[in-house]
Parts: C-alpha cells; sequence; structure tokens
C-alpha cells in the first residue's frame, strides 16, 4: 500500500482506514418539491421575515423559474435578492462578484439564508460564496497550496438549500466547489464539509426546460460519477487519516455507495435517450434526476478519479462543458485503461450498460463497457466523437494535459484503481481523440 495513497497520514502511520463515513445534506425530492422550499428552509431555523439570497443565472431568470423560487418564499414571508450573475465553469474572478455582491448589500455579515437555483456551476458559487462569508477572507485562502493558502473552514455559515436545474453535476450534496484560475489554466476546488449544503430540494420539473444537448452532456458527467464511483478504490485500501478531522471527503467506495452507483447506472443509462429526444416526459426526467442524485452520493462520496482528473486541465484550458469533457474521456479512462484492475467489476458495469456477456471470459466482457458507452452516446446524436471534434485537439497538444494532470489532480488520482503516470495519461488521452468516425 503506497503512502501516497493518503492526503493526510503522517509518514510513520502506514495503517488501513477502518472506518467510513456517509454525510449527506437534507434531501427533498419529487415532482413539484419546490413548493416546499420555504418549509425546507423553516426546518433549518430560517427565523420568520428573514432575507435571503438567490443565487443563479440569467437564463433560469429568463424562463421563470427563478420567479416560481421567489413566489414560493414570498408566500411565506420569506424574501430573497436574486444575483443572476452565475458563469459557466466559474472562475474565481466570477465567483468573487458574487461574494462582492453579498458584501455590499448587507455587508460582512452576509445574508440570514442561502439559495442556489441552476447547475453545478450556479451551485458550487452559491456554496462558495456563503463558505467564504461564512469564514471571512477571500476565495484563494481556503484552496489548497500552492495556488491558493490552503486555510480550512471552519464554519458553515448560515442555512444553504441548493435546487438542481440539471441532472448531472450531483453539486447539491457535494462537499467540494470547483473554480477555474484563469492564470495558471488549472482548476481547483475548495473541499470540505463546511462547503456542503444543508439540504437539496430535486424537483424534476426543474430540468424540462434542460435542452437535449446539455441533457444528454449533464447525463455523461451524472453517469461519470457512477461508474467512476464504482471502481474506485475500497475506503479499506486506502491509508488511515491523522485523525477523523482529516478524513479526505473523496474516502473511497463502501457497500452504501456501491449500491447507489449500480442504481444509477441503471437509472441514467436506461432513460437518457428518451429524456434527450422527448423532453417533456416527466417520469423519464425524474428517472434522471433520482439517478444523478444517485451517482452523486455514490462517486462524490467515494470520489470520483482517472476521467474527471484528466477533464479538469482540459475543460480548464479550452472552456469545454464538464459533462461533455466527461462523456468523451470516459471510454480511454475509466472504462479503457481502469477496466484491467478488476474485469470482474467492469463486466458487471457492461451488462448494467446493457450489454450481452453471456459466454464470454471475463476480459472480453470487461471490454464491452467501453463499447456499450460509446453506443449510448451515439444514439444521442448530440455529443461529441472525441477531443478531436469537441475543441480541435490535436496529438500536439496532448504531452502539456498529460502534464497538468499529473502534477495538478493528485488529490482525484489518489483514488484511481491502477497506477497512473504521465506516459498512461498521454495515451489515454491519444485514444480519446477519437471514440468513433
Amino acid at each position: 500500500m503506497g503512502y501516497d495513497r493518503s492526503v493526510s497520514a503522517p509518514e510513520h502511520v502506514q495503517s488501513p482506514e477502518t472506518v467510513w463515513h456517509l454525510q449527506m445534506p437534507q434531501i427533498r425530492f419529487g415532482i413539484d418539491a419546490v413548493e416546499e422550499v420555504a418549509y425546507q428552509l423553516r426546518d433549518l431555523g430560517v427565523d420568520e421575515d428573514a432575507h435571503g439570497l438567490l443565487v443563479t443565472d440569467e437564463t433560469l431568470v429568463d424562463v421563470g423559474h427563478a420567479g416560481r423560487v421567489g413566489d414560493e418564499l414570498d408566500a411565506d414571508g420569506l424574501s430573497v435578492d436574486v444575483f443572476d450573475g452565475s458563469a459557466r465553469e466559474p472562475t474565481v474572478e466570477d465567483v468573487e462578484a458574487c461574494i462582492e455582491f453579498v458584501r455590499d448589500e448587507q455587508g460582512e455579515a452576509g445574508y440570514d439564508f442561502y439559495l442556489g437555483l441552476g447547475g453545478g456551476s450556479v451551485m458550487d458559487t452559491a456554496k462558495t460564496t456563503r463558505a467564504v462569508i461564512a469564514n471571512g477572507g477571500e476565495i484563494l485562502d481556503y484552496v489548497a497550496e500552492p495556488t491558493g493558502e490552503g486555510e480550512a473552514l471552519t464554519e458553515s455559515g448560515v442555512p444553504l438549500v441548493l435546487l438542481p436545474t440539471t441532472a448531472g453535476t450531483g453539486a447539491e450534496i457535494s462537499p467540494v466547489s470547483i473554480l477555474s484560475v484563469e492564470e495558471k489554466e488549472i482548476k481547483e476546488g475548495i473541499s470540505s464539509n463546511h462547503v456542503r449544503a444543508d439540504a437539496a430540494v430535486l424537483d424534476p420539473t426543474l430540468t424540462t426546460t434542460l435542452p437535449a444537448e446539455m441533457t444528454a452532456k449533464t447525463a455523461m458527467d451524472a453517469l461519470g460519477h457512477a461508474i467512476e464511483g464504482y471502481t474506485t478504490h475500497r475506503y479499506d485500501q486506502l491509508l488511515r487519516a491523522s485523525d477523523p478531522a482529516s478524513r479526505p471527503v473523496y474516502a473511497g467506495r463502501t457497500p452504501v455507495t456501491e449500491m447507489f452507483s449500480e442504481k444509477a447506472i441503471a437509472l441514467l443509462s436506461g432513460n437518457v435517450r428518451t429524456a434527450v429526444n422527448n423532453g417533456d416526459d416527466l417520469e423519464a426526467r425524474a428517472n434522471m434526476l433520482q439517478g444523478a442524485l444517485f451517482g452523486a452520493i455514490a462517486g462524490l462520496t467515494a470520489g470520483a478519479s482517472l476521467c474527471h482528473a484528466i477533464a479538469y486541465p482540459v475543460g480548464n484550458r479550452y472552456h469545454t462543458y464538464h459533462g461533455e469533457t466527461i462523456g468523451v474521456l470516459t471510454p480511454a479512462s475509466t472504462l479503457g485503461y481502469n477496466a484491467a484492475s478488476d474485469p470482474p467489476r467492469f463486466a458487471r458495469i457492461a451488462e448494467m450498460l446493457g450489454a450481452d456477456t453471456d459466454g464470454m471470459h471475463t476480459r472480453e466482457a470487461a471490454k464491452q463497457g467501453k463499447a456499450q458507452y460509446i453506443a449510448l452516446q451515439r444514439d444521442l446524436n448530440v455529443l461529441p466523437s472525441g477531443l478531436a471534434e469537441l475543441a480541435g485537439i490535436t496529438e500536439e497538444d496532448l504531452d502539456w494535459l498529460a502534464t497538468q494532470t499529473v502534477e495538478t489532480q493528485a488529490r482525484l488520482l489518489r483514488c484511481n484503481p491502477r497506477p497512473v503516470e504521465k506516459e498512461d495519461v498521454h495515451a489515454i488521452l491519444a485514444d480519446a481523440l477519437h471514440n468513433w468516425e
């Protein structure tokens, strides 16, 4: 067992982890669950006549979702200001704009509560804003060294409730917020249980306005969480933290996360074609949102791994959507390179994705997962065929991307079920240039 599988154990402590831990926000799920958002805030201790901030984006204001949430709050005597400047794949500067908005409107104390309505970028903006306001200072104070100061968050702050409008990112339950640091061409995370929201309200009716292309892209992120969470190291294959407080938030798969992964893979792969081709099918939308939630519980507890580690440098340099980047990279990384780590497990994934593996040798069956995943993407007909189509990436770009992956993504690579060197990442990227012709 290598020492590099632990981010917190002193060098003299080499014993394996023996404890797993599951922490979730309160979760409300169902059609018209948004009607209970005010009740949810009250349940978290929000007082009468409290004044909060709704973090969202202009599109969700235009389609009426922000107004719907605001009306529910107003009917219960709660009021909100609206920050609709959230950006896609937000930079540190983008989120600082939201923090500055809070300080201009309410001072250092901030609002009485926060809501995040949108996709992962919006929800990460809300999470980061609440955390920085509660703890003081600036964003980079809490980003890991050497990019930031690496200070620990000590306070969660006032209640935060997240309402996802996509079925993909899992940000509504995640203890991490992801930000781009443009000057360094990297993505960094603020990783702490103090970042995690207090509650998530998941209403499928908030996802029906999501266009087909974005439905497919976010679904690939959700499916990536489920598959990566199912194939990462077991918790007891990682090293024990020096104390419970320093246990990483990505702490390895457990019997609980495995159950959620299996259900997520079935729900997502079984409903995404319908959701993409008929966005008004509320049953398919509900199954997708539930699958994304289960995938996040699995992958964002057990830990994302190689695919996400490569996706962050790609997304940061080429400004691609995170979900489609995961979709492009999953065949070569998770379902290709990693399949040799545990062929029987990957054979089960192939079967969950719809492959008929009867009579196949286990290793042959394991390879069918990659083929089934590519077939699924081709059926959706809205996703890029590889890195070349995604962002015009060529062989000449791969060395930089491979270097960035191994040098900046140790947090994710520690969970990968196979050791990874720069040469491995380079080969994976080359494979991912063209998943199909």
